[in-house]
C-alpha cells in the first residue's frame, strides 16, 4: 500500500480529463470573438508550434466548467486524492490553460504545461517525468499516439477512449495496463450518426427552396437539374453548420437543448469537424461543376455570406435578422440559376419579406427561452429581451408584407397564363395570413423551436396549412 501511496499518478488533459483539445477551443472561441485577428493567427504558425500555443494561450484560455471532462478519468483522480497519492496535471497545452484548469477544478498537487521555448509532448514530456520521478516512478494516464513515448517510462499505463492500433501498441509494452473504454467502445454505427447529426439533415429541407422556381414556372423538364442544385446545397450548407457549431461552442453547452450538438456535447473532436467541413464543401463543389457557372457564383456566394454570418454579422443588431432571411431567398436564385429558369420579382419580393419573418421568429424563440431562464442577454448575439416587441413587430410587419404581395401577385392579369382559375389562389393569401399570426402567438408564448422549420415539420396545424395551400395551387393552375 505504501509503495502505491509513493507512487503519483499524473494525467494528461487534452483528449485525456477533457473529451476536447483545449487549444483548439481556444483558438476557435479566440476566432468567434475576435474574428478580426484571423490573419495575425495565421501569422503565428509559423512561430513553431511552442510559440503558436504560448502567443494563443496569452489571448485566450477556456474555463474548466465550458469544457466536457471524462468521468472515468475524474473518477481515478478521485481514487488517487482518497488513498493519499500525488496527482499531476501535466500537458503539451500552454501552461496557461493547464494552470487555469487545474485552479478551478482543486484536483491537482500541481499542474504543468508548455511553455514558450518547450513543447511538452511526447519524448519531451517523458523525460521531464522520468527526470522528476524516474523510470517507473509514476502512473500515467493518456488516450492518444502522442503518449506512446510516455507510457513505457511509467509504471503503470492508463488509456482512456484510445484507439484499437493505440491500445495493441500499449498492451506490447514491459509495463501494468489498463484501458479505460470511454467512448472508444461505441460501434461505428453510432459514431456515423454523431458526424451526420452534426451535419443536421433535418435543416436540408430549406434546400427544397431550390425547387421553387421550376414549380413557380410550370417547367417540369427543370426538376432535375434542381435536383443536382438540392444535393449541392445541401452538402455546402452542412459544411458551414459544422464551422458554426464549432464557433459558437461555448454558448451552444450554456443551452439546455444546443448542449447535446456533437461537438458541444464532445462526441466530436472539433479537429475533425474542420476536416469534414472542407470536405462536404468540396463534394459540393464537384457537384454544382455539372450544372450552370451562374450555379457555382451563387453556391459561393452563400458559403462567403454563412461564413460572414458566422463570424461576425450573427452579432449585429437587425442585420442578423436581415442575413437570415438572405439566405433563404438565395436558395431562390439558386434554383434558377440552375434551372435557367428567370425569377419574377414577385417571387424574389414574396421571398424577401416572408423568409425575414422567419427569421424574426428564430431570435424570437431565442429571447423567450433567454427570459425563461432568467437571463437578460446571451454571449455572441446582439440582442436582449427587452427587445422582444421590437423583434416581434418586424416579425409581423414582413409577414404581413408577404401576404400583401402574395394579393398584388394574384391580383395581376399575369397570373391567368399560369392558372387557369387564379382566383382561388385568394385562398392562399387567407390561409398564410392565419398562419404568420399563429406563429407569431406561438414564438411569442416561448412553445416554438429554436428553428422555425423544425417547428412547421411537426406542428400538425401546418403541415395541414401548407397541404391546403399546395392543393389551392393545384387546383388553380392550367393544366
Amino acid at each position: 500500500m505504501s509503495d502505491t501511496v509513493d507512487i503519483p499518478l499524473v494525467v494528461d488533459l487534452d483528449g485525456t480529463l477533457t473529451k476536447s483539445d483545449t487549444m483548439h477551443e481556444a483558438l476557435l472561441l479566440l476566432i468567434a470573438k475576435q474574428p478580426a485577428k484571423l490573419p495575425q493567427i495565421v501569422s503565428w504558425l509559423f512561430a513553431g508550434k511552442a510559440q503558436f500555443k504560448d502567443k494563443l494561450a496569452a489571448e485566450m484560455v477556456v474555463d474548466a466548467d465550458s469544457v466536457p471532462l471524462r468521468e472515468d478519468v475524474l473518477a481515478q483522480i478521485s481514487a488517487a486524492r482518497k488513498s493519499g497519492r500525488q496527482v499531476l496535471l501535466v500537458s503539451a497545452s500552454n501552461h496557461r490553460q493547464v494552470s487555469l484548469i487545474g485552479d478551478q477544478l482543486e484536483l491537482f498537487d500541481e499542474a504543468i504545461g508548455s511553455d514558450a521555448q518547450r513543447n511538452l509532448a511526447g519524448s519531451a514530456k517523458a523525460q521531464w517525468l522520468v527526470d522528476r520521478f524516474g523510470e517507473r516512478g509514476f502512473d500515467y494516464i493518456g488516450d492518444s499516439s502522442a503518449d506512446l513515448e510516455v507510457w513505457p517510462k511509467a509504471r503503470k499505463a492508463i488509456t482512456i477512449g484510445a484507439k484499437p492500433a493505440v491500445r495493441a501498441r500499449v498492451d506490447a509494452m514491459d509495463v501494468e495496463v489498463t484501458h479505460l473504454d470511454g467512448n472508444s467502445d461505441e460501434s461505428a454505427t453510432r459514431k456515423a450518426r454523431h458526424y451526420l447529426k452534426a451535419m443536421r439533415p433535418h435543416q436540408w429541407l430549406k434546400n427544397l427552396l431550390v425547387f421553387v422556381p421550376a414549380l413557380a414556372a410550370h417547367e417540369m423538364s427543370m426538376l432535375l437539374p434542381s435536383f443536382f442544385a438540392f444535393c449541392a446545397f445541401s452538402l455546402a450548407a452542412s459544411s458551414i453548420y459544422l464551422i458554426n457549431d464549432m464557433l459558437d461552442l461555448h454558448v451552444d453547452r450554456q443551452h439546455p437543448r444546443k448542449c447535446k450538438r456533437p461537438f458541444a456535447a464532445g462526441t466530436i473532436p472539433v479537429a475533425h469537424g474542420v476536416v469534414h467541413s472542407a470536405a462536404l464543401f468540396l463534394t459540393a463543389m464537384v457537384i454544382a461543376a455539372f450544372l450552370p457557372s451562374a450555379f457555382a457564383l451563387v453556391l459561393v456566394g452563400y458559403v462567403a455570406l454563412t461564413f460572414a454570418y458566422s463570424l461576425v454579422l450573427k452579432r449585429k443588431l437587425m442585420i442578423d435578422i436581415w442575413t437570415l432571411g438572405a439566405l433563404y431567398t438565395i436558395r431562390i436564385v439558386a434554383g434558377g440559376a440552375a434551372s435557367g429558369i428567370p425569377l419574377s420579382e414577385w417571387l424574389l419580393a414574396f421571398s424577401m419579406f416572408v423568409f425575414l419573418a422567419l427569421a424574426a421568429v428564430k431570435r424570437i424563440s431565442e429571447l423567450k427561452d433567454l427570459e425563461a431562464r432568467d437571463l437578460d442577454s446571451t454571449d455572441g448575439r446582439g440582442y436582449s429581451v427587452g427587445d422582444l416587441p421590437v423583434v416581434l413587430g418586424a416579425m409581423l410587419a414582413s409577414g404581413y408584407c408577404s401576404v400583401v404581395i402574395l394579393a398584388l401577385y394574384v391580383s395581376n392579369s399575369n397570373v391567368a397564363s399560369l392558372y387557369s382559375e387564379p382566383k382561388l389562389l385568394w385562398l392562399v393569401c387567407m390561409m398564410l395570413l392565419y398562419w404568420i399570426n399563429r406563429v407569431a402567438i406561438i414564438s411569442y408564448r416561448g412553445e416554438m423551436d429554436d428553428d422555425p422549420i423544425v417547428f412547421a415539420l411537426k406542428d400538425k396545424v401546418s403541415l395541414i396549412v401548407f397541404a391546403a395551400c399546395g392543393a389551392v395551387f393545384l387546383a388553380s393552375a392550367q393544366l
